[in-house]
């Protein structure tokens, strides 16, 4: 069978959050993106249309939950539905930032599960499945009764530091004890020990702690999280490792949410860079000189591919690949 006649019934669609990404992923795949609009009513109502047949495809559609999030989230379900509604086969949701994320738990009374709610509205629209990257917490996956292929962007963010020979008296730190699991996964590939910032004033995010397990004294930190929001938390971590004695400190994120003056704030922090992929795009207005992105599109589309052929995905968790 020929490479084109193996994808002749796979159709991508990309919808306006990461149409960068979107294409990196399709020359990936080597499938064109398809024909699609998304327009407004004059009232803000989101109109979608698909412009050439999909009846019987295998569809892809991507989409970041990312801002502005709730019309990203509402773009996704209208085209799910359009997709549907004109016979598509299969519809698989590629969301390389799984927004509303964050609230997975009932940390207080009365609060929602909204992780957990995004997930029911995509299963009641009848997605088949969910291909992502780094969910804030990989119990998420566990919220859906349809197939979920996590992804991790860890070997992309240690190939940065392989690639330029910053492997030698590495640490790898964690901002918070919720984040170990995280930072050891880097720590492997890296071959290094970790070290975790103890926060003991969670509530003040201005707040340089004074207590760190582990050594970091003289040594390459590499400070680990899933995410980046306003910045805050890697400011201080930087400034808390600065004061700890370490050499040098990186910052290294999946998402590059940057909302605020993050921008701003990590440009002016103690960090030598701040190495993030690009689930998110990031506008011309929130990049800055320390910034440096990777992509995902050759491991979202490998993975597109190994579904597409109903192999395993697993040869993606190993960086020899």
């Amino acid at each position: 069978m020929s490479a084109d006649e193996a994808y002749s019934n796979l159709k991508l669609f990309a919808l306006n959050s990461n149409l960068p990404l979107a294409k990196k992923i399709s020359k990936r795949v080597g499938v064109p993106l398809g024909k699609s609009s998304v327009r407004r009513f004059s009232d803000g109502e989101i109109q979608i249309s698909i412009d050439e047949s999909i009846r019987g495809s295998e569809v892809y559609v991507i989409q970041s939950i990312s801002d502005p999030v709730n019309d990203t989230i509402l773009e996704l379900l209208i085209m799910i539905d359009a997709l549907r509604r004109a016979s598509a086969s299969e519809i698989n949701v590629v969301i390389p930032y799984y927004g509303y994320s964050r609230q997975d738990r009932k940390a207080r009374s009365r609060e929602p599960i909204t992780a957990k709610l995004i997930a029911t509205l995509l299963e009641k629209d009848r997605a088949n499945r969910i291909l992502t990257v780094d969910l804030h917490a990989a119990q998420i996956q566990g919220f859906f009764n349809i197939p979920v292929d996590h992804l991790v962007a860890a070997p992309i963010l240690a190939s940065y530091f392989k690639d330029r020979g910053i492997t030698d008296n590495l640490v790898v730190v964690s901002p918070d004890h919720a984040g170990v699991s995280r930072a050891r996964k880097l720590a492997e590939l890296l071959g290094a020990p970790i070290a975790i910032i103890d926060n003991r004033h969670p509530e003040d995010d201005h707040a340089v702690p004074d207590s760190i397990i582990g050594d970091v004294r003289n040594r390459i930190a590499i400070v680990i999280d899933d995410m980046i929001d306003t910045g805050t938390r890697f400011d201080v971590s930087a400034r808390t490792l600065a004061k700890a004695g370490a050499a040098k400190v990186y910052g290294c994120a999946t998402h590059a949410i940057f909302s605020q003056d993050a921008a701003a704030l990590l440009q002016a922090s103690p960090l030598e860079k701040v190495i993030v992929t690009d689930t998110i795009q990031i506008p011309a207005a929130k990049q800055f000189e320390k910034l440096v992105q990777l992509s995902v599109g050759p491991l979202l589309g490998d993975a597109i591919r190994l579904i597409h052929a109903q192999q395993p995905v697993d040869r993606l968790f190993d960086p020899q690949e």
